[in-house]
């Protein structure tokens, strides 16, 4: 009994320090940015809204209704009235054409 008894503290005990740990964790990657990364995240939103701007104003608006407004390509569709496939395609240009001016997949 004694054993049993041990061995559920122990793991409880184990638990804490994990919690612990993650918690501390956390708050010093949310918080500890170097000014250069800030200063280099905020140049790289600066040149990704150009770029979507930039778009052509049919892949623009699909592109910002799946993204930004979180839509399915069916519900895009729908809103747009278009097919499926044309907000595929529209998406996938739009893409391709960031991809080419930013140098990697969004």
């Amino acid at each position: 009994m004694k054993v049993a008894q041990n061995t559920f503290f122990n793991e409880v005990k184990h638990k804490k320090v994990i919690l612990k740990y993650s918690e501390s964790l956390d708050t010093t990657t949310l918080y500890d940015h170097s000014p250069e990364f800030l200063m280099e995240e905020k140049e790289f939103l600066q040149k990704l809204q150009q770029c979507i701007s930039n778009l052509a104003p049919k892949q623009r608006e699909v592109f910002l209704l799946s993204r930004k407004d979180k839509k399915t390509y069916r519900e895009i569709a729908d809103i747009i009235g278009i097919t499926q496939k044309a907000v595929e395609r529209r998406m996938h240009l739009a893409l391709k054409e960031l991809k080419e001016k930013i140098g990697f997949a969004i």
